[in-house]
């Protein structure tokens, strides 16, 4: 039974690490940066709780 769940571990080991290690690949199939995650906007709420711009006052972000 050990050595059974000892080789379906490694298996999947084995299978699944080269899915997750996908790099970024251009049209025609190169080798290519990957692209950044974009970054998050900051947003802020003013005392009475609608939207406001950062930086006036009484905003605070969300």
């Amino acid at each position: 039974m050990r050595t059974m769940l000892f080789a379906a571990a490694s298996l999947s080991l084995l299978i699944g690490a080269p899915s997750m290690a996908a790099p970024c690949k251009d049209a025609k199939g190169r080798f290519a940066k990957c692209p950044k995650a974009p970054t998050k906007t900051v947003r802020c709420k003013s005392a009475n709780g609608k939207f406001a711009k950062c930086g006036t006052a009484g905003a605070k972000p969300v």
